[in-house]
């Protein structure tokens, strides 16, 4: 394990420590206080800032996981998404939920809910320092939500993000989109269709479909999406897509 300080290795080394099921409590502390110069310096480009935030979100989504009943993800929908949206997650001072940086920081500030086209409302002074500057479609594939559609989880580095996301992405694909070339249909996971206007729409989702090899270059399908199931959620006057986290 590096025993720099920086915060690229820190979020990297604790993401690696949860992973080997190693002790994580040395590399927390030193997350939680790190000097917002210092994070400011290590965050200057969008690979830094794209390996941190992954790094971040999934060993703390796993560690959140290990510290709390570990069913509860797959509980109903409201405890699901206090999981998600309760502030634990100690990083320079600043304390953050997951929601906080899967939403507001990989996703440049976008609401969970809306299709992907709302903005978050009221961002943090936190946020809109250190949040991506534009939303990239690829972090769905990247973050560790629960077991259905979860890709492998992979310690990010700035040097390697982008090829590490693509290799992220065609696994996804591959495990998860089917293509019915008589009916030239693609059934896809409801991520699609309620990220959409993270991948820009509907034509957008094809082309991301097209340039993953997922459905043929030549074909512009018509996307179906998977049905949910239902059962197990609360009876809220809420729509589950529009309150997944």
């Amino acid at each position: 394990m590096s025993t720099q300080l920086d915060p690229l290795s820190v979020s990297a080394d604790l993401l690696y420590t949860v992973k080997t099921e190693g002790d994580a409590e040395p590399l927390r502390e030193r997350l939680a206080a790190l000097d917002r110069s210092q994070l400011e310096r290590a965050l200057a480009g969008r690979e830094d800032k794209l390996s941190f935030w992954l790094n971040c979100y999934n060993a703390y989504a796993q560690l959140l996981l290990e510290e709390e009943d570990p069913d509860l993800i797959d509980g109903g929908l409201l405890e699901r998404w206090k999981f998600f949206a309760r502030d634990r997650i100690p990083v320079s001072g600043i304390w953050l939920s997951l929601n906080d940086i899967e939403h507001g920081l990989l996703r440049s500030s976008k609401q969970p809910w809306g299709f992907g086209y709302l903005p978050r409302l009221f961002p943090s002074s936190f946020e809109r320092q250190f949040r991506l500057a534009e939303c990239d479609p690829r972090v769905h594939f990247a973050l560790g939500h629960d077991a259905e559609h979860s890709p492998p989880i992979a310690v990010y580095s700035p040097r390697d993000v982008d090829e590490d996301l693509d290799i992220a992405i065609e696994w996804f694909l591959e495990e998860n989109v089917t293509y019915d070339s008589e009916e030239n249909t693609a059934t896809v996971p409801r991520l699609f269709r309620q990220y959409r206007g993270d991948f820009g729409g509907t034509y957008g989702i094809i082309g991301f479909l097209r340039e993953y090899n997922a459905v043929p270059t030549d074909t512009t399908p018509s996307l179906e999406y998977e049905r949910v199931d239902r059962s197990a959620e609360l009876d809220v006057d809420l729509d589950a897509d529009d309150v997944r986290p």
